[in-house]
């Protein structure tokens, strides 16, 4: 079909019709390398975005055979077409990036077809359903390139793509900027918890007649200013090495029966190791859900400190670590089986916060991977967690900590919050606009009372 940007309508076309190209691999893995050009997995492809927190290198040598088929540009769309299928991003524009199989690239044709139009037309959830209906393979579903080729979409004039796409976008860009924000919170308090209780640097500042710095002067008298030998080496003299069985309790979660999950709401969330974030944190996606009736004191609270038990990934990336379950969020939470809840000890000088940010320390982290079960399903136990010794100040320094990171734990969670907000009106404008039930104008008025 010979398509030209004058017409004025929206028209069902097959997108092989508004393509430049499509570049696919399939079928062939490149050699690896420790550096060189990075590539772009089906497993890099997550939610709308390009996760890079995990890649992987090729040779500029390999790089150059491996091209023949086609280079990728910034800006083309990605879609994973086997395990999963149906992920969508568009590809950065920050360097030189190779796909490899279980993945496509998809370029629109110049003043035709607009490649962020074509992402979010692919993320509308009629289109991907019915995209997922011609899926090839009876165990494990794929996407052929004909599945794409012939796959008809509803498109407006070029003009409207490119507005709507501006439109979702921005919400898109607002999300992601209250992300960057949070990861730098995050990247704050975890310093100052590490400058506090693994370097000591006030003690280090007192002992050269320095004013520690970044606090005020109440919260630099508790530090003192010399150290003493320990069996866990030098610590601030006046703190005592403690166990985590000191201060905290681990409560097991239930078993709750598999009969009764879904992965899809209404029902209650029924937390997993997969909703913990490499490192520490809440991951808030992949829910599955429960509508059976859950045991009240298996009915987690916001706000509540979780560890991970259990992790099948071979680097046990999860393993132990914590989550603070977001009191922003509706609904409710399960303490499931491979979770442990921490309980805190009364008449104890440390918060939730502080053992959030000692449980991601490495210290912890090397105990923890020290100590688990199996070789290929990772274990740990709260017997081994409450095992972990550190130092600890006999003052009130811990719960100082607590006051003085509470800001922006507070800042962290209202971004979380607007977030929801944004996800919750972009998810239901998006198959509105792509389907033309909502036109552009009344689009952009309610994108004017959200960012």
């Amino acid at each position: 079909m010979v398509l030209t940007n004058s017409f004025t309508s929206w028209q069902q076309i097959s997108i092989g019709d508004l393509l430049e190209v499509i570049i696919d691999y399939r079928g062939k893995t490149p050699p690896k390398s420790s550096y060189g050009i990075p590539t772009i997995t089906a497993a890099n492809v997550k939610n709308g975005h390009i996760d890079l927190s995990r890649v992987s290198y090729v040779s500029q040598e390999i790089y150059n055979k491996w091209i023949t088929r086609g280079l990728p540009k910034p800006g083309d769309v990605i879609i994973t077409t086997e395990a999963p299928v149906g992920e969508v991003a568009l590809l950065p524009s920050d360097q030189t990036y190779l796909i490899t199989r279980r993945v496509m690239a998809l370029r629109g044709k110049k003043d035709i077809l607009d490649n962020k139009f074509l992402k979010y037309s692919l993320l509308c959830p009629s289109n991907l359903n019915r995209l997922l209906q011609s899926t090839r393979g009876t165990t494990v579903p794929r996407v052929l390139k004909t599945n794409i080729t012939t796959f008809k979409i509803a498109i407006p004039p070029f003009s409207e793509q490119k507005a709507i796409a501006h439109i979702l976008g921005t919400l898109d860009n607002k999300i992601e900027l209250n992300q960057r924000m949070n990861r730098t919170l995050e990247a704050i308090a975890q310093a100052i918890f590490k400058s506090w209780f693994i370097d000591f640097d006030p003690v280090r500042a007192k002992m050269e007649g320095r004013q520690p710095e970044g606090m005020s002067k109440e919260v630099a008298d508790l530090f003192p200013d010399s150290f003493v030998d320990s069996e866990l080496g030098m610590i601030p003299k006046g703190w005592s090495i403690t166990k985590l069985e000191d201060l905290i309790n681990i409560k097991h979660g239930y078993a709750f029966k598999g009969d009764f999950f879904k992965t899809d709401p209404p029902g209650d969330i029924l937390l997993t190791p997969g909703n913990f974030a490499i490192g520490g944190g809440f991951k808030d996606d992949k829910f599955k859900y429960y509508f059976g009736i859950a045991p009240k004191e298996f009915i987690l609270s916001k706000g509540d400190l979780l560890v991970t038990m259990t992790d099948l990934s071979k680097a046990a990336d999860t393993l132990g670590y914590p989550a603070l379950l977001p009191s922003e969020r509706e609904g409710r939470y399960l303490h499931n089986q491979r979770l442990g809840k921490i309980i805190i000890k009364s008449n104890t000088l440390v918060g939730k916060l502080f053992l959030y940010y000692l449980l991601k320390t490495d210290n912890y982290r090397h105990e923890i991977l020290a100590s688990a079960i199996n070789s290929t399903v990772k274990h740990t136990s709260p017997k081994q967690i409450l095992a972990f010794q550190f130092p600890l100040s006999n003052n009130q320094l811990a719960l100082k900590f607590e006051t003085f990171i509470s800001p922006l734990y507070q800042t962290f969670c209202s971004n979380n919050q607007q977030n929801y907000i944004i996800a919750a009106i972009r998810d239901t404008l998006l198959p509105k606009l792509i389907s033309g039930e909502i036109r552009v104008k009344e689009a952009e008025k309610i994108l004017e009372e959200v960012v």
